[in-house]
């Protein structure tokens, strides 16, 4: 077979031999092959015929025009769907191997003849105009705080233009969250852009407020930063592509850097947040030279933060309970039909009441609907026990595991007494200290003794008068040396106030 590279030596050839025999003869080929070539004027490559026909027998020759019917009826058929049905449908007469031939099949079917499909307009970004912000899911990333579970989303923002980022922890697509997300990647920006794009934000709106009410929450805020807001339509995350990049770039770069510290475990949240904060400022020291270029064009922060929380007013209830955001908290029993305000934060719930926070406590996370506090209400336990049996929110009155084990031991052994003696001993933590409460009962537990409310106050008074008798010795002062230290400051002519 001639070759196009033996037409070229032809051809050059063709103009310094004696005769078109010696010129072929040098080229590798008959003098008839190259008298063909020359005529022709083309390449053996540009003449050589289209391969269009089978090497094979085609094995679904004869079901095709049904596996046909079903793509242009439903084009989403994956051709192991479609695979499937014919082994059950023509028993034995497909095997397994076969099914990538089907999955090319269909896969030219789609590309000749299925539905035409989306084209994405590559955009043109300015700096200092478009910043997009989203929520992702970290749980994949196995990370644990002190050896627990560290389930949790990250809030993520990014410039269209500079590509520079930056993320929050946070724990629902909640409003709080992404207004301490948006002022939080602001502040540490220096500046605003002129647009600020989101998703639909569907999961905020439908979990914490009505629409109207996150809409104007969520405009006040825009308005605060002299930002326009937009939002991509539904089932179009490409609108969002730069931040919806990004955060599969962040989690990636995140998982390989977790690989490399060997460990996913982190002291502290506050370990856990130093370690995302130095991803994204690596990953922003390549952005540099555009981002300079957009910190130019950004517009100038306010004189202070917008409050990242949601105000509200709620009266005390005769459970001496509060509700914010859906979930019950309790308050101290003082405050019972009292007027208080809330503040719902991202991670926590304050309580005010004139113009002094008298309460915070942490913001419930997940499907538990309440958070009862025992020392807001044990004391008032302690006058009815008999209200304990059947408590909506006895769960809560055990804050560790020694304390339930502690009660189920009194219904155990004491049926009759159980609840009052529990309530006695959990009266001492809220007097005492929780953790004084729950090492004496380790030690009850350990030593095989009773379990009761004198037993653990008897341990109490006596590490009590261990560390009040504990002698203390001060060594005598020699005060010679302070003597001699200022006469030699008067002989060296010192003076005056020192």
């Amino acid at each position: 077979m001639v070759t196009d590279n033996q037409i070229r030596r032809l051809r050059m050839l063709i103009n310094k031999e004696k005769t078109q025999a010696i010129a072929a003869s040098k080229a590798g080929m008959d003098e008839e092959t190259a008298r063909k070539y020359l005529k022709l004027g083309r390449l053996p490559s540009q003449i050589k015929a289209e391969h269009t026909w089978r090497t094979r027998k085609d094995k679904f020759k004869k079901v095709w025009e049904e596996l046909r019917g079903y793509l242009k009826t439903n084009p989403g058929l994956e051709a192991k769907t479609l695979f499937d049905h014919l082994q059950r449908t023509y028993e034995g007469k497909f095997s397994d191997g076969q099914l990538r031939t089907l999955q090319r099949k269909v896969k030219r079917w789609r590309a000749l003849e299925g539905p035409e499909k989306e084209i994405y307009f590559a955009q043109k970004h300015y700096a200092g105009v478009l910043g997009e912000s989203d929520f992702t899911n970290m749980n994949k990333l196995e990370v644990t705080i002190a050896g627990a579970e560290f389930n949790h989303l990250l809030y993520h923002f990014a410039l269209t233009y500079s590509n520079w980022e930056a993320g929050t922890i946070c724990f629902s697509e909640s409003f709080e969250s992404l207004s301490e997300g948006l002022q939080n990647a602001l502040w540490e920006l220096g500046g605003a852009p002129e647009k600020h794009r989101t998703d639909k934000l569907s999961a905020a709106v439908h979990k914490e407020c009505n629409a109207d009410e996150f809409t104007q929450r969520y405009q006040a805020l825009l308005n605060h930063y002299g930002m326009k807001g937009e939002s991509i339509g539904t089932g179009k995350p490409n609108e969002n592509g730069d931040v919806e990049v990004s955060n599969r770039w962040i989690k990636t770069a995140m998982d390989q850097a977790l690989m490399l510290r060997g460990s996913r475990n982190f002291e502290s949240r506050e370990e856990y947040k130093a370690f995302i904060k130095k991803i994204f400022n690596q990953r922003n020291m390549n952005r540099k030279r555009r981002f300079d270029e957009e910190l130019k064009k950004l517009r100038a922060l306010p004189d202070k933060r917008l409050d990242d929380c949601k105000k509200m007013q709620v009266t005390v209830g005769p459970s001496s309970t509060i509700n914010a955001g859906h979930k019950t908290y309790s308050v101290n029993s003082r405050l019972m039909g009292e007027k208080v305000n809330v503040k719902l934060y991202a991670e926590t719930v304050e309580v005010w009441y004139g113009q002094k926070k008298v309460e915070s406590m942490p913001r419930i996370r997940g499907k538990k609907g309440h958070r009862i506090e025992y020392r807001h209400i044990i004391k008032w336990l302690v006058r009815k026990p008999g209200a304990f049996e059947n408590y909506r929110y006895k769960d809560d009155m055990f804050p560790t595991l020694r304390f339930r084990m502690a009660y189920d031991y009194l219904k155990e052994t004491k049926p009759s007494r159980a609840n009052k003696e529990y309530l006695k001993i959990l009266s001492l933590a809220a007097k005492e200290t929780e953790v004084g409460v729950d090492e004496a009962l380790r030690k009850l537990f350990d030593d095989g003794e009773l379990i009761s409310a004198e037993a653990v106050e008897n341990i109490l008074k006596l590490k009590e008068a261990v560390v009040t008798k504990r002698d203390v010795y001060v060594a005598e002062t020699d005060l010679a040396g302070y003597d001699e230290l200022i006469g030699g400051w008067g002989a060296w002519g010192g003076g005056g106030e020192v």
